[in-house]
């Protein structure tokens, strides 16, 4: 059984910085793509950013330049500083991964940006 955990969501003001974290736990032998998604209230959950195994990053046209993804394979770990925060990235975001060529979600972590 593999769990996904992440942390560092909160509230912040427009302007702001968040880093948020995620861990992967349980019976780990392979981690492929990891990334982050968000759903904000009444819309779809969309794609943040992603992370390949060989470290290619790929991102929403909404974060570049304010928000970076990262990993450390050794701790099975993904990454998302993000930046000049703004309202309209409220949303709960989840962590995603590929571990053991299945798809594992994290249960959520609220980013609330308001002045």
């Amino acid at each position: 059984q593999v769990h996904l955990v992440e942390s560092g969501g909160g509230l912040v003001q427009p302007g702001g910085s968040l880093r948020l974290s995620c861990l992967a736990s349980g019976t780990v032998f392979r981690v492929n793509n990891m990334g982050w998604y968000r759903q904000a209230p009444g819309k779809e959950r969309e794609l943040v950013a992603r992370i390949s195994s060989s470290a290619y990053t790929d991102y929403a046209d909404s974060v570049k330049g304010r928000f970076t993804i990262s990993r450390d394979n050794a701790k099975n770990a993904v990454y998302l500083q993000m930046n000049s925060l703004k309202p309209e990235d409220t949303a709960v975001y989840y962590c995603n991964a590929v571990i053991n060529l299945q798809v594992s979600w994290g249960q959520g972590t609220q980013v609330t940006v308001s002045s």
